[in-house]
């Protein structure tokens, strides 16, 4: 089995949108450091809604989390992005 049997692209898209919700929203702050731990357990639950309650589906969920926080990265690091800019 590959990575990419884990990776559920709607999963991907939802996280990385809350993630840069939450990276942006000034009242959100404090939870700033959490938020690949926030995108993996919002990755399971998603996960877990989507395909069915199974270890497989959680596990695929988190992945697809966790996946976006590494994609946020790519995409910061490939437009020069400063930590912290909002554009």
């Amino acid at each position: 089995m590959d990575l990419n049997d884990y990776l559920i692209p709607i999963i991907v898209v939802a996280c990385l949108i809350v993630g840069y919700v939450i990276r942006v929203t000034p009242a959100l702050q404090p939870v700033r450091e959490y938020i690949p731990l926030i995108v993996c357990i919002l990755g399971a639950v998603l996960g877990a809604v989507i395909q069915g309650v199974t270890v497989e589906s959680i596990i695929m969920g988190a992945v697809s989390g966790l996946a976006s926080t590494g994609l946020n990265q790519v995409f910061r690091k490939a437009l020069n992005l400063k930590e912290g800019a909002s554009k």
